[in-house]
């Protein structure tokens, strides 16, 4: 079906707006955020291709400072969520409640938790137990809450930002399996080199932060997945991406002799499909209508590293998950 002129001038207009909305959000973010410009990136990635997305690093690393200064650049319902040892499923979801109706009567009606709004902010998502942890599983995949029997549908965009510290902290939960690979991308945070870490010690020791200003409201977000999945991406990149997932998985015809050897669980076909569409929401970012293999091997540490599953022996001889598919960049041929 051919494309009307009105409906390419409105995608033209979403592209221009994307474009010039990364160096505006640059702008904004660099009054409260300083150094982390790879962090940003993947981040800003995900949201533009509607993916969840993980932040994982030490604890007073600014990860939940630029979950909220990313969130205030939408104009968009935001609710941050403290996950402790003591939260309950019904904390995040909503639960029923016995409301009076009147003439004596009553009647259970559910009261909404904080889930209902287009940003979720999940702070310290692996200090809860596992079964509060499975209470975003239906949210984040189907974008709905089942109470009762009865669905409430989320609103539109909706996003779950969480930030995790590592697992090897005591207090700390593993997130599900079934869970991790919910989210589009598992970006790590490290510390900032000594300049970026003055600056940051000058600036929030000076002076109050400066108020971020929103730029976009829900509608343009949504114009973006649209225009996101339509980038033309080659046929060979699309197969790059399945065969950097596939390589992942041991015990498979082909895959490399370091997978059997060092990975007890690889990546499955939800990695590929990340890999292509973060591919695409990247290109758009740099300014470019097509996607290159760059734009695929630059995603494949954030969203394999929660995919792949390194065993015993891997952990024994100091191999980590970044070690592994740095590998599979080395060992997967390039088209």
């Amino acid at each position: 079906m051919n494309q009307s002129p009105e409906s390419y001038d409105d995608e033209r207009r979403v592209v221009q707006m994307l474009r010039e909305g990364r160096d505006r959000i640059n702008s904004e973010l660099a009054k409260v955020i300083i150094g982390q410009t790879d962090v940003i990136e993947q981040v800003m990635v995900a949201l533009f291709a509607g993916g969840h997305c993980l932040i994982t690093g030490a604890p007073g690393l600014a990860k939940t400072l630029l979950v909220k200064s990313i969130a205030q650049i939408f104009h968009l319902k935001f609710q941050r969520i403290q996950f402790t040892p003591d939260l309950m499923p019904a904390d995040i979801t909503g639960t029923e409640i016995l409301e009076e109706i009147g003439e004596g009567r009553r009647k259970m009606v559910f009261v909404k938790g904080p889930v209902f709004a287009n940003v979720i902010l999940a702070d310290e998502i692996n200090r809860t137990p596992p079964k509060t942890q499975a209470a975003l599983l239906e949210a984040m995949q189907e974008h709905q809450v089942t109470a009762a029997g009865e669905r409430y549908p989320l609103e539109e965009p909706f996003f779950v930002l969480a930030t995790q510290n590592p697992i090897e902290m005591e207090g700390t939960y593993p997130l599900p399996e079934a869970q991790l690979d919910r989210f589009m991308l598992n970006v790590v945070i490290d510390y900032l080199p000594r300049e970026d870490e003055v600056s940051v010690v000058e600036q929030t020791t000076s002076r109050q932060p400066t108020k971020i200003e929103p730029l976009f409201s829900g509608e343009d977000v949504m114009a973006f997945h649209e225009v996101v999945r339509k980038v033309p991406i080659a046929r060979e990149i699309v197969q790059y991406a399945v065969n950097l997932a596939s390589a992942s998985r041991p015990g498979q015809e082909g895959t490399p002799d370091f997978i059997n050897e060092w990975v007890s669980w690889g990546a499955g076909t939800r990695a590929s499909q990340f890999l292509v569409l973060g591919a695409k929401a990247r290109a758009l970012l740099a300014g470019r209508a097509h996607v290159t293999l760059d734009d695929v091997r630059s995603l494949a540490q954030p969203v394999l590293r929660h995919r792949v599953l390194v065993n015993y022996r891997a952990e024994a001889e100091g191999v980590t998950v970044e070690n592994v598919i740095d590998r599979l960049l080395e060992a997967v041929p390039r088209p």
